[in-house]
């Protein structure tokens, strides 16, 4: 149990801020970032981090905003969370890194993997991939406005407002504090589909089939995307933490044996890409 203490540069070069982020370092070995999703902590991971700790050095988080770590000061988006990973590797890692994101965790690991080598990655029903905005979306979005604007710039009631706005968005958004609110608000609105073609190392995908969350569409955009060697598997039936509650021992194996393929470096060719032998076969 550990405390990494991320200090941020203001525009001046002069620290402005200093944010505390609690992390479990287990086994040895090449390093495993896990990351975990919205609203979680690094309890989620718990499992796997035994598992993988016979191998590997693993560091399990508790991303800033949730469990032990801190809040983020200002609202973070995608860049600032990964500009703190990057300074934990920079302070811990040398050498590339492998990383187990899910949901949230999988954003920061699209985005982190297009600007940096890494070894492996594994994404668990993956965020990241702007949904299709209906006419329903715009509808809303439209109204929100209108009611802002009346509210506030014609009968200028902002407590009204605030009263009303408490009402409104994700049960994710609901949930998160007043301070987080803003950076749930910048993370969900980063469309990183433009970050998986520069992702060069091999990728595991594990999906439920039912995620309403992050859809099977999304994961194989995701598949299409990605030059590297890339195995899709799908729970199912599932929903989005297929990994953890319908499916947990399936997961564990399949990362495993993920792992194992790497550190073997076994080799195969699969839709014209360059494939391990154990990513044969794609979606299951």
């Amino acid at each position: 149990m550990a405390l990494f203490e991320y200090k941020q540069c203001g525009v001046q070069g002069n620290e402005s801020e200093c944010t505390r982020v609690y992390y479990e370092c287990s086994g040895a070995g090449p390093a495993v970032m896990l990351l975990h999703g919205w609203g979680c902590t690094h309890e989620l991971f718990v499992p796997l981090a035994k598992e993988l700790s016979r191998s590997y050095t693993v560091y399990n988080f508790d991303l800033p905003g949730f469990g032990r770590s801190d809040e983020p000061a200002t609202a973070w988006g995608m860049d600032e969370y990964v500009n703190m990973l990057e300074a934990f590797v920079a302070a811990h890692c040398p050498g590339p890194v492998s990383l187990v994101g899910h949901s949230f965790g999988g954003r920061m690991s699209i985005l982190y993997a297009s600007r940096n080598v890494v070894t492996r990655i594994v994404l668990v029903d993956a965020a990241g991939v702007r949904p299709k905005r209906t006419l329903g979306y715009y509808r809303r979005v439209y109204t929100y406005k209108l009611k802002k604007f009346v509210v506030l710039k014609i009968f200028r009631r902002p407590d009204l407002f605030e009263l009303w706005r408490a009402h409104q968005g994700s049960a994710d958004y609901k949930a998160a504090s007043e301070r987080m609110k803003p950076v749930f608000s910048k993370v969900v609105n980063r469309d990183l589909s433009g970050c998986l073609p520069a992702i060069q190392a091999p990728t595991l995908l594990f999906w439920g089939e039912k995620d309403t969350a992050t859809p099977l569409s999304d994961a194989h955009l995701m598949e299409r995307l990605i030059p590297a060697p890339t195995r899709l598997v799908v729970i199912p039936g599932a929903g989005h933490f297929a990994a953890f509650v319908e499916a947990p021992q399936p997961f564990a194996r399949e990362v495993r044996a993920f792992f194992e393929m790497e550190a073997d470096g076994q080799t195969g060719t699969h839709d014209g890409k360059q494939m391990p032998s154990y990513l044969e076969g794609g979606e299951r």
